[in-house]
């Protein structure tokens, strides 16, 4: 029997997973936190709902996903604005509203921006592995992405009521990025640190939830740490990891726990959102703070 109250997939898109803040305190036995890529657009549909941050809500990887409503749900869009429709009708972002029983919510292609966000006043309420229900592509923990026929249950609302008709939205722009960071820890490995900053980088297709892979004049290792070997080390979501091939990558959510290239730099907290929305093709630029 279907859930009284539930989300029934039509269609998923390139990639739409269930995402919350993640696994807190699980680093020490191999397991990274995950959760959702753009963690500020995550935490703006929880506050659109008046729910706390543990309900989980859908990632959406560059729209196409079709849903039907099983009884009347209040839901709220957040992150890359893309186009959307209820029953054929155009409706906006960053504001709650009510998807009727039956009726089909349809996301197209975001113009700006990679990931948008539909939160539902209940949050996805799929079983939690290590206390989240977040989905991590490269453990494989979590709920396999979302695919087409699932039916994705509800859970109860919350006492509290919205308040907030809609937010302020976040600018999203194709012009040349900037992510701030910070040097180090083994800045020192780079025969120039100065190319890093220097250096107009585009995304890679190849890029993901792992991390941002850019392309351009690879940067070189300095004379003395040609032939040496890294110890793996611990790494953190928006460290900026230089493999032997010189192309930085940016990690993001799913990243490894530890890895054996150089870190030579560390994007700040609020950044790393930013670069979450990177879309493959746009080019950025990484600028050190003093």
């Amino acid at each position: 029997m279907a859930a009284d109250r539930a989300l029934e997939v039509l269609a998923t898109g390139p990639l739409t997973l269930v995402q919350d803040l993640g696994r807190v305190g699980f680093a020490a036995i191999g397991v990274g936190r995950s959760g959702a890529a753009d963690r500020e657009a995550f935490r703006l549909g929880a506050r659109l709902l008046a729910q706390p941050y543990t309900a989980a809500a859908l990632e959406v990887t560059f729209g196409g996903l079709s849903i039907r409503a099983h009884g009347d749900l209040q839901l709220a869009l957040t992150g890359a604005p893309a186009p959307a429709a209820i029953d054929g009708r155009p409706m906006g972002y960053f504001g709650p509203f009510t998807l009727g029983n039956g009726q089909v919510l349809t996301l197209g292609a975001p113009e700006v921006g990679l990931r948008s966000y539909l939160s539902v006043r209940g949050g996805i309420a799929v079983p939690p592995i290590l206390k989240s229900r977040a989905t991590d592509t490269l453990s494989g923990l979590g709920p396999p992405p979302v695919q087409t026929g699932d039916m994705l249950p509800v859970g109860p609302p919350p006492a509290a009521f919205p308040n907030v008709d809609v937010a302020p939205a976040p600018a999203f722009s194709t012009d040349v990025l900037l992510l701030h960071a910070l040097r180090g820890p083994r800045d020192d490995w780079l025969a120039n640190m100065g190319a890093l900053v220097s250096s107009l980088w585009t995304v890679s297709s190849h890029s993901d939830r792992v991390g941002i892979r850019l392309t351009g004049e690879p940067l070189q290792y300095h004379a003395t740490r040609i032939d040496q070997e890294l110890p793996s080390e611990g790494v953190v979501r928006g460290a900026i990891q230089v493999p032997s091939g010189g192309e930085p990558v940016v990690f993001l959510a799913d990243h490894p726990v530890t890895g054996g290239y150089p870190v030579v730099a560390v994007l700040v907290d609020s950044d790393i959102d930013l670069a979450a929305q990177a879309v493959p093709g746009q080019q950025l630029r990484i600028v050190l703070n003093k």
